[in-house]
């Protein structure tokens, strides 16, 4: 067991559309996690056959949970104290179901 110190809750992207007709986009909260977050230092000779990794600066690990099926790294972002992360890779290493790899990209704060 993993366990953690750090609380992170996945937000999804919807696409609402306002009262004129514009597409808009907002975001819902789809699962929270506890676990620990890891600033990725970038440089390391292994990670060159994967740019999705490469382009990660930060990496957060927790216990195994089954996400929702709206959740993908193509929409959906991080949330963990105030700051925001775009997902940029998820993983289970080798689909075993005992911990993830969230693999995310620091954009800034709210």
């Amino acid at each position: 067991m993993i366990g953690g110190n750090i609380s992170a809750v996945i937000q999804t992207r919807e696409t609402q559309e306002n009262a004129i007709g514009e597409q808009v986009k907002t975001w819902k909260d789809a699962v929270t996690l506890k676990g620990f977050l890891d600033l990725s230092g970038g440089n390391a000779h292994y990670q060159t056959f994967n740019a999705k990794i490469q382009e990660s600066t930060h990496l957060f690990i927790c216990d195994y949970v089954p996400l929702p099926d709206s959740v993908t790294s193509e929409n959906s972002r991080m949330k963990i104290n105030g700051k925001i992360y775009n997902i940029t890779l998820i993983d289970n290493p080798m689909e075993l179901n005992k911990h993830l790899e969230i693999y995310l990209k620091y954009t800034g704060g709210q």
